[in-house]
């Protein structure tokens, strides 16, 4: 399959070698739209899932920004799809074939840690699988990596601190965190969020650490953002909403792309 995903991308590219990935999470699809040079579907890849979550586009974005040449996930698949593990990692398989050598991730979370605030950002660094399964189970393919992956450092701390220093810049208050990944759809019990902060979380999703695996495993440097788009269950009283999500994600759009911009600049 993965010969066919390259030939069929190939036949788009002419080319095009990116050496930098991002998958862009809930409401943060601006920046493809703004930089596109040409996109495929994920529905016309061969061996991609569709996406069905509203505020995910759903293409493959192809660009060159501030001198880089960049790859987009312009929206991601879920497990909660109801897609393997292996279905929704195997972009990163792609983007690892393709010649991408660091992976920006993003996504949009619920607060654990109480100092946080709807509209801050995140660099993750580290995180706790509670998914339930792992997106390497199965036979392994030695040519992206090793049957037992070390994940002692999936974030790498260079990068992290090279955030900072971004972040610093255009004075960012930027938070640091372990981001906590459980399967969804439905949104973590007051229970299990309070679980979650004694186990050393700062912020819920639904997504990233599959990603992240996978990334790691292929030997890829990988960056992981949060936009904490709300509180997670039990934080405050509020009901929670995925309406919520996107309204946060765009209040804070212009600040996440001018973070993820300016660290292109510094990779």
């Amino acid at each position: 399959m993965i010969k066919d995903t390259l030939d069929y991308i190939e036949t788009f590219t002419d080319g095009f070698k990116p050496e930098i990935g991002i998958i862009l999470g809930s409401g943060l699809g601006e920046l493809a739209d703004r930089y596109r040079e040409f996109a495929i579907p994920y529905s016309k890849i061969p061996g991609f899932a569709r996406s069905t979550i509203s505020g995910h586009r759903g293409q493959l974005v192809f660009a060159e920004i501030n001198g880089k040449k960049v790859v987009m996930m312009q929206g991601r698949n879920h497990y909660y799809e109801g897609h393997s593990m292996q279905d929704i990692t195997y972009p990163v398989k792609v983007m690892k074939k393709l010649g991408v050598k660091t992976l920006i991730i993003t996504n949009a979370a619920g607060a654990i840690n109480k100092s946080f605030r709807p509209g801050d950002l995140m660099v993750i660094t580290d995180h706790i699988n509670l998914m339930g399964s792992n997106p390497l189970i199965g036979p392994n393919d030695e040519t992206f990596g090793t049957r037992f992956p070390d994940m002692s450092e999936i974030y790498d701390k260079d990068l992290v601190k090279l955030i900072d220093g971004v972040a610093r810049s255009l004075k960012i208050d930027i938070k640091h965190g372990v981001y906590v990944a459980s399967s969804g759809p439905s949104y973590e019990t007051p229970a299990e969020i309070k679980m979650a902060r004694y186990f050393g979380g700062d912020a819920a999703g639904m997504s990233t650490v599959p990603e992240a695996i996978v990334a790691n495993y292929c030997g890829m440097k990988v960056i992981g953002i949060s936009c904490i788009s709300n509180f997670a269950s039990g934080v405050s009283t509020k009901k929670l909403s995925h309406d919520e999500v996107i309204e946060t994600t765009a209040k804070v759009r212009a600040k996440f792309k001018e973070l993820v911009l300016n660290i292109l600049k510094v990779l």
